[in-house]
């Protein structure tokens, strides 16, 4: 057996797992704490490659600094976001069905909003750029320096995210918040707080897995999409509402793509993917970890 080429294997794993793991998160937290659903979230990767993109091929900019300003703006558009469309429909939806059918509506219109804004802006031209590409030796295993980046940045937060959820006071209020509404607020939880800082950190990680993403794939207005589907089927993976697992649905996505594409063909990923999710809502519908494993 070629065990440089089996770590080589679970290394790309990890680190596409990591990027999913980000992706996943962010989604599952604003439909946890607040019931949107959010088939937009994919274009805030998109806004945060592109943004990557010009700094580094205009100014210069690293990517790993252009993803301060990348937070920054992603906190700011998640405030006005949620600020003047959602916690509006939230007060005056009669029952969650309502707020999911109605938010899955206003999330579609962005996509396509913020995608089209991007074409005519930007034009549908593939993009990219060349950053840290050289090689070098990990274990014997050659990678590239922008993949270990990624890794390294996507494994730190999603460490973070790990602790603040469970370590932290807000984090029970998040727990308490996704478990259940009505008694979380009779406890003197502050929902709208929380509402904020869901929206803002899960556009905040969307915007710094374009980031990464953006070092070493393909940028076009577009891109979106797909990573929101991927999204989706690693929240069903982990279980609705179940942030940690969320967590480590990612990274097992991740390894499951790599090594059954290594084993099988890439262009079978896609297949693969949609047939582990299919398998997973027949056999497991609420997930390999279930909600409320926290």
């Amino acid at each position: 057996m070629d065990w440089t080429r089996v770590l080589q294997v679970i290394s790309a794993g990890l680190i596409m797992g990591g990027i999913y793991a980000l992706i996943a998160v962010g989604l599952n937290l604003i439909y946890g704490t607040m019931r949107l659903l959010n088939i937009a979230h994919g274009e805030f990767i998109m806004l945060g490659a592109y943004t990557t993109y010009w700094l580094y091929t205009l100014y210069g900019v690293s990517p790993i600094i252009s993803m301060f300003l990348v937070v920054l703006l992603a906190v700011i558009m998640g405030l006005v976001i949620c600020r003047l469309i959602f916690l509006p429909i939230i007060k005056s939806s009669k029952s969650v069905a309502v707020l999911e059918g109605n938010s899955l509506l206003i999330f579609f219109g962005l996509s396509i909003i913020f995608s089209n804004v991007a074409s005519l802006l930007w034009t549908a031209d593939i993009r990219g750029y060349s950053y840290m590409t050289r090689v070098i030796q990990v274990a014997g295993v050659p990678l590239m320096y922008n993949r270990l980046i990624a890794l390294g940045i996507s494994l730190l937060i999603c460490l973070a995210c790990f602790l603040l959820i469970q370590k932290t006071m807000l984090g029970k209020a998040i727990r308490a918040l996704i478990q259940g509404r009505e008694a979380s607020k009779l406890v003197g939880i502050n929902d709208g707080f929380i509402y904020y800082f869901s929206f803002c950190l899960a556009f905040a990680m969307a915007g710094i897995a374009g980031c990464l993403l953006s070092m070493f794939y393909e940028i076009t207005p577009f891109m979106g999409m797909p990573y929101t589907i991927i999204a989706m089927i690693v929240i069903v993976l982990g279980g609705l509402g179940n942030i940690l697992g969320s967590l480590l649905g990612g990274f097992f996505l991740g390894l499951f793509e790599t090594i059954g594409v290594s084993i099988t063909s890439p262009g079978l990923r896609a297949i693969l993917t949609y047939s582990l999710f299919i398998l997973v809502i027949l056999i497991r519908p609420k997930g390999i970890f279930g909600r409320g494993v926290y």
